[in-house]
Parts: C-alpha cells; sequence; structure tokens
C-alpha cells in the first residue's frame, strides 16, 4: 500500500481476516500430501479434521471454506424447515451472513437480547413458548464466543454452561459460533474444550486470528458430522485436493494458538494510546479495539488518511484488530497517526 504522512507505512486494522500466510506455513501447504477430499481420501484434511474434534473434545470434525459456511451448516443438521432458532439480536449467524438460516434452512429467527452478545437463562425460558400448532418449534440456540460485535468479549464459561443447560433442558440444541473461541480460551486460560462441551456443534475459524488463509471446521458427534458432510456437499462445499489449503489451517492450530495472547496484548496497548490521544476506546478482553464515534464513516476516513485502516461500524463505532502482520512497532505507529488525526480535526 502506498507510504502515509513521516514515511510510515499504511497499519492495515480493520481485520484479522487480512493476514498473508507465514514462511512455515506456506512451506506446509507447499509439501502437504493432498488426495480427492469429496471421497475421503485426502490425508491433510483427515489430520486436520482429526485434530481440531481432539482439541474441541468432540468425536468428528468437518472442514469447509468458511465460518458463515459451517455455522449455517451448524444450523441445517439441527434443525428441520419451518423450525425456530434463537440467537442474540447483535448475532454474527443472523445480522452478517446473508440471511442464510431462511434461505437455506428454512427456519425463523427470533433475536434475544443480553448485554455484550450474553444469553441469560431466564431470557431463553420467557422466549420459548409453549407446544402450539400456531408458533414455530424452538429447536436450537445459537451462541457466540467471543462476540464480534462486542469488540471480542467473551461469554464467561458459568453464563456459557448455564444457558447452554437450559436449552437443553427446554429440548433445543446448542450450536456455538466460535470463530474466534481460541481468543477467548488463551485469553482465560480456559480450554476450548470447556465451552464446546457444552454445545452440540461448534464452529471454529483458522482465517482470523489465527493466520490461516482459507477454512472453518465445523465439530460435533460422528453422527452429525455425517449429516454435515451432506450439507457440505449440498452448499457446494465439497473440495478436492484440499490438503494444499487444509495444510495452512493445520499449520495455524498448531503453530499460532499461543501467540494470540501477543495480538491481545497489542490490543490492550492499541486502546491505551488511543485513550491518550483523546479517543473513547473500550478496553478489549481479546484482539478487538472499538472506539466510539459521533460519525464512524468520517473517523475511518480522517484514519485512513493517516495511514491506519479500520472498520465503521454501525452502532457509533469503528473497530480496530490487531493480527498475526501488527507487530508492537506498527501498533505505534497506529497510535502516532491516530494523534495527527485528532490533531487535524481540531
Amino acid at each position: 500500500m502506498a507510504g502515509v504522512t513521516g514515511g510510515e507505512k499504511t497499519i492495515d486494522l480493520r481485520s484479522d481476516t487480512v493476514t498473508r500466510p507465514t514462511p512455515g506455513m506456506r512451506s506446509a501447504m507447499a509439501e502437504a500430501p493432498v488426495g480427492d477430499d469429496v471421497f475421503g481420501e485426502d490425508p491433510t484434511v483427515e489430520r486436520l479434521e482429526r485434530h481440531v474434534a481432539g482439541v474441541l473434545g468432540k468425536e468428528a470434525a468437518l472442514y469447509a471454506p468458511s465460518g458463515t459456511m459451517t455455522n449455517q451448516i451448524g444450523v441445517m443438521v439441527n434443525t428441520a424447515r419451518a423450525d425456530e432458532i434463537l440467537l442474540h439480536e447483535t448475532s454474527h449467524i443472523f445480522n452478517y451472513e446473508g440471511g442464510a438460516p431462511a434461505l437455506l434452512s428454512g427456519v425463523q429467527a427470533r433475536q434475544l437480547s443480553g448485554e455484550a452478545g450474553i444469553i441469560s437463562p431466564d431470557t431463553l425460558r420467557a422466549a420459548v413458548p409453549p407446544e402450539n400448532i400456531h408458533f414455530a418449534r424452538p429447536a436450537l440456540l445459537c451462541l457466540e464466543n467471543t462476540h464480534n460485535v462486542s469488540g471480542g468479549r467473551i461469554f464467561p464459561l458459568q453464563d456459557f454452561a448455564a444457558v447452554a443447560a437450559e436449552a437443553h433442558g427446554l429440548g433445543l440444541r446448542v450450536h456455538l459460533d466460535s470463530a474466534r473461541l481460541f481468543n477467548a480460551a488463551v485469553a482465560t486460560g480456559v480450554p476450548a474444550s470447556e465451552w464446546a462441551e457444552h454445545a452440540d456443534t461448534v464452529s471454529v475459524c483458522s482465517s482470523k486470528g489465527l493466520g490461516a488463509p482459507v477454512g472453518s471446521l465445523l465439530a460435533g458427534s460422528e453422527e452429525t458430522i455425517r449429516e454435515a458432510r451432506r450439507a457440505r456437499k449440498a452448499l457446494g462445499g465439497g473440495m478436492r485436493q484440499a490438503g494444499m489449503i487444509a495444510a495452512g489451517s493445520l499449520y495455524a492450530f498448531e503453530h499460532h494458538v499461543g501467540r494470540l495472547a501477543e495480538d491481545h496484548a497489542r490490543a490492550r496497548r492499541l486502546a491505551e494510546g488511543l485513550a491518550e490521544s483523546g479517543y473513547e476506546a473500550m478496553p478489549p478482553q481479546t484482539n478487538i479495539v472499538l472506539v466510539r464515534a459521533e460519525r464512524p464513516a468520517d473517523l475511518t476516513q480522517a484514519l485512513q488518511r493517516e495511514g491506519v485502516l479500520v472498520t465503521p461500524g454501525g452502532s457509533g463505532y469503528v473497530r480496530l484488530c490487531t493480527h498475526l502482520d501488527v507487530d508492537d512497532g506498527d501498533i505505534e505507529a497506529a497510535i502516532r497517526a491516530a494523534g495527527r488525526a485528532v490533531a487535524r480535526s481540531a
């Protein structure tokens, strides 16, 4: 990208999806043994699926191109047409996946409220109607950890377990949209499997903070994943010599989980530096910093002119996300650039 004021490079904080594969990851991808995965013959895909299933404490896992696909497969295998899914009003599945639950699974969505994406057992209980032919059948509770719109907020394990238990007691299944579950695990020291054990299906991404170029996995029971494989095929997600990209995901899971702590530390430093420059920055729990703005588009453009790329939010904030391709020097450069933007607007 073009240089910016003072000769500093552009700092891309729009998302942790903008990373490039590391040299080690590229080598693993180039050397990966491959086969036809639709025939179940790709050894690298199989190794990746076994690894992720094991880490999450599930019987099986399925590799797919994106987190949207694994989430939507999760909805498909846990519901029947005309069922109802329940999810937070700001959830990724409801707001950012193109209306896919209705389009692909023929289900309706009931939005629930709760601070920072957290749904309480009481809220869930009140939303589930008695059996009645007039009502859609509630079938699935979708939870999200970390919660993207709330700035990567963590769903505390105790609260997560409580609402999942309530859902199961009400006869619902539970799907966990956990694109950044390993951020939560690293930040809290709680293994990812301890959240996963309370959900019937779990979606995790390798292409966000873990830094792989492509991929997400859905984990669950062997029976559920057999059905998920059929759903993936129907959605066009069956891939052939997919080991070449699966190797990048496997490398990410094997080498990049622990380093997420670096992203978290840099997000904290970024929030502190922005606050020192006069911005209202929410202290981050993981790798996402939210900055309040009366006009997010204006602030986005002002920062871009100073060489910092951010994402405008729809609720009076901009989002800055730390990741594999941002180092300590980049964070300090971003803080200086944000300070210049304040000075120019004064």
